[in-house]
């Protein structure tokens, strides 16, 4: 195990965020040199860290005048240059822009901090820096990012009233509940951001425990590694960020593998203050790839709307469009609604009969797809990960069918699992997936979900609900859909010991089922 994961790091992970970095810099680098306004700074941030920085003012800006400020903290792993075709467009639309390199990345200093107390201070200094060397407006101030700098600047927006409106774009709220969501480490995702930082930056020495705490399943430091998470989480600071009053606009793809929708969905719902939910096809960060490369993009469209609307006060209609607007994954156009919860108003349940059992350790062969990979297939060609229904080994897979519908069946939001379940041995891990099934029995996957248990006496049954991640999906009229639940994921580390087994059933007093949701026809 020690090596699979090793090797991970070292190939999967350098192959992604290397490729992500230099098409980055090499696709940024003419924007920088068509735009002589650009100044090159050093800040200093907290406690006197040297945090390398871009600053952009509009163009014959008034020494008199103020205009309003965008702090753009970096993705993990990119360079400073990540902005500047979006911030030369801020610029010339009349504000001024600095990005900056967050800390322990590139030639900034320190260590990476994940969002800690450190980061979440330095972008506090950075507007502070900015305040005092540029014609920015004190009251009008705002915050966006992508990734990493989404995770920033919502939590700055909650430890800073300056900040009155956020973009945060393929980030995360609940970082446990990304990276560790049903209790099961997502192995493929961590490697990538391991192997991320060990090309590109420097592990302090709190992060390197966490990540080797999080492969080795060492549940002595579960409570520790919750307890960090939460530390670098806005939902935990929902309270301050909700009386600070942050216009606050959070973007992600459905299919994104490093911080999945639903916890996007959840912080969504807890937000009292303006605020709008986009979800789009797509996995970590490619929603938004094509604008960082100054191409047309509705994220970052939509992005510069939320700010002119409130930091600079534009009539453009935002704030009257509705809140949640989702695409789908096999339609195009977009859908809007009133709230999180009007997108599964209908619910369909399928029934889930019988007492199957199946043995653990082998990969059915139904799976999630491999990290970036398998979702950017289906956004930009609608190739989602597939398997064969009649091939699936029962001895290794548990599978339930739907009827055959007669209309096209609208998935939207977040399907959930509900069974019991009775193990032979005390841990274990299922993960869940839901496919689309043609006529001929080929099963595209519409979304899933891992799930892990500890502590749990063998031969006791007990009651599993899982939610699986959220998603957008139309089944076409004469197919079906499946559920299909095994013990091995390429994406996730599992807890099976050697020969267990798991049954399945569904109590009269109890019947087990997946709640689907529908959008009304």
């Amino acid at each position: 195990m020690g090596q699979r994961r090793a090797a991970l790091r070292t190939s999967a992970a350098a192959a992604v965020s290397a490729a992500l970095v230099a098409g980055t810099v090499t696709a940024l680098a003419p924007a920088a040199e068509a735009a002589p306004s650009v100044r090159f700074v050093d800040i200093t941030g907290d406690g006197g860290t040297v945090l390398k920085a871009n600053v952009l003012t509009p163009a014959g800006a008034d020494a008199s005048a103020r205009y309003p400020l965008v702090v753009l903290p970096t993705s993990w792993g990119l360079p400073q240059v990540e902005y500047l075709a979006q911030a030369q467009k801020l610029a010339d639309s009349g504000y001024v822009v600095v990005g900056y390199n967050v800390r322990g990345f590139w030639q900034s200093g320190g260590h990476i901090e994940v969002a800690g107390p450190p980061d979440v201070a330095d972008a506090s200094r950075v507007i502070d820096w900015a305040l005092a060397h540029t014609p920015s407006d004190p009251r009008h101030i705002g915050m966006a990012g992508v990734s990493y700098g989404a995770g920033i600047s919502l939590l700055a927006a909650a430890h800073d009233k300056r900040v009155k409106a956020v973009a945060a774009l393929s980030g995360w709220a609940d970082l446990i509940d990304s990276i560790y969501s049903g209790r099961t480490q997502h192995l493929q995702a961590a490697a990538v951001l391991d192997g991320a930082a060990t090309l590109t930056g420097r592990e302090s020495p709190e992060l390197r425990a966490i990540f080797d705490n999080l492969y080795s399943s060492n549940l002595s430091k579960e409570q520790e590694m919750t307890d960090w998470g939460q530390k670098r989480s806005a939902v935990t600071y929902v309270d301050q960020l909700n009386a600070n009053g942050a216009a606050v606009m959070l973007a992600n793809a459905w299919g994104d593998t490093v911080f999945p929708a639903n916890q996007y969905a959840s912080f969504y719902e807890k937000l009292t203050g303006p605020k709008r939910l986009e979800l789009r096809p797509g996995d970590h960060a490619t929603p938004e790839l094509t604008g960082l490369f100054g191409l047309p993009n509705d994220v970052w469209t939509d992005t510069e709307r939320w700010f002119g609307h409130y930091l600079r006060g534009a009539d453009n209609g935002i704030e009257r469009e509705q809140p949640v607007r989702l695409k789908s994954r096999s339609a195009g156009g977009y859908e809007g609604y009133p709230d999180w919860k009007s997108v599964a108003a209908t619910r369909r349940k399928i029934a889930l009969t019988g007492s199957p059992t199946i043995h653990a350790n082998v990969d059915s062969g139904a799976d999630g797809g491999i990290v970036f990979l398998s979702s950017i297939l289906d956004q930009v060609a609608q190739l989602p990960p597939v398997a064969w229904m009649p091939l699936l080994p029962r001895r290794w897979a548990a599978v339930w069918q739907s009827e055959r519908y007669g209309t096209t069946q609208r998935v939207r939001g977040t399907a959930s699992l509900h069974t019991t379940l009775t193990p032979t041995a005390e841990s274990g891990t299922l993960i869940a997936y839901l496919y689309d099934v043609g006529p001929l029995g080929l099963g595209k996957l519409v979304t899933h979900a891992p799930f892990t248990w500890h502590g749990r006496t063998p031969g006791a049954p007990f009651t599993v609900d899982l939610d699986l991640f959220s998603t957008a999906y139309d089944v076409p009229a004469g197919h079906r859909l499946a559920l299909v639940v095994d013990t091995v994921d390429p994406l996730y580390l599992e807890h099976n010991p050697s020969g267990a087994q798991l049954t399945f059933s569904s109590p009269v007093d109890d019947p087990s089922y997946v709640s689907v949701p529908l959008r009304e026809q």
